[in-house]
């Protein structure tokens, strides 16, 4: 099947937050299971497709040089394996503007690859569902598929289980990373105790202070692996939790980016500035929480 498509497309990649994530098992595989709400902050990357007679690559942005350019980059990967499983003969160039972190549990690289098979899907006027891209994508990462799905859910699984979140309230994050890129196996490997109980969020939550109280009640089970992984995270979060008007500080995904919870964009965006005078090496971003991310 031939493209039609003849102007860019361009999509947003925005970061994964995982508000809680509870560890709940370990498969037969060594896979781990999970019982997470995951939703998406207003910062990330962008993936941009135009049509070319092959598969091309390109890299730019702030952090452009943080990431392989190379066959290891899941842009490519997801790009190649939509164009075999769907028996394509034209290509894409596929520009990818990094800003987001590598490596920093926010699911930079998910996210590109999800934007990209979305983007791709587009551009090569394929009937793929939301459903096909997100089993297509699961093989290559864990995160694929929530990225894909592109709203606040509730997953389980190893990730590929996406039920429907209830309603969030308006909210911001302030996310902070130390610039250490964390490997996530070493985290998983670093974890220690028994396994958690899921508890997933069921009840939609009356304002933004009721729902950082609901997952206070929850936590993020590789917390402390990840700080025996990279200290610098324990600091983190204690610079976030110092914040004036901070609701809740928390580790999202595997780290090592930590994040705050706020009710407004000016409490956020007055943190945010105040945490860049303190670590002016560090990545630090205020964005909205996105309840809805339709690119």
């Amino acid at each position: 099947m031939a493209s039609n498509q003849t102007a860019a497309i361009t999509l947003s990649a925005y970061a994964k937050i995982n508000l809680y994530l509870h560890v709940i098992a370990k498969r037969a595989n060594g896979y781990h299971e999970l019982d997470s709400l995951i939703a998406f902050a207003g910062t990330g990357d962008r993936v941009t497709i135009k049509p070319c007679p092959d598969i091309r690559f390109l890299v730019t942005g702030p952090r452009a040089e943080d990431i392989p350019h190379s066959d290891d980059n899941l842009v490519l990967k997801a790009a190649r394996l939509l164009a075999t499983h769907a028996n394509i003969s034209t290509g894409a160039a596929i520009t990818l503007e990094k800003n987001l972190p590598a490596t920093s549990g926010i699911g930079g690289g998910s996210a590109d690859a999800a934007a990209t098979l979305i983007g791709l899907a587009q551009h090569w006027n394929l009937s793929t569902t939301t459903s096909e891209l997100c089993a297509l994508g699961l093989p290559l990462g864990a995160d694929i598929p929530i990225c894909v799905h592109g709203q606040a859910a509730l997953v389980s699984g190893i990730g590929e289980i996406i039920k429907p979140a209830p309603a969030l309230p308006t909210a911001w994050l302030v996310l902070a990373n130390p610039n250490v890129p964390v490997s996530t196996p070493s985290v998983f490997a670093a974890r220690t105790g028994d396994f958690s109980e899921p508890a997933p969020l069921a009840k939609t939550p009356k304002d933004t202070r009721d729902f950082a109280a609901a997952l206070k009640e929850r936590r993020n089970d590789l917390t402390d692996g990840a700080i025996s992984v990279a200290p610098v995270i324990k600091e983190t979060l204690n610079a976030l939790a110092q914040c004036p008007d901070a609701l809740l500080a928390r580790l999202s995904g595997s780290g090592a980016t930590c994040f705050a919870l706020f009710a407004d964009e000016q409490q956020a965006q007055t943190s945010a500035n105040s945490l860049r005078n303190d670590h002016p090496d560090w990545w630090i971003e205020a964005a909205p929480l996105l309840t809805d991310t339709a690119t």
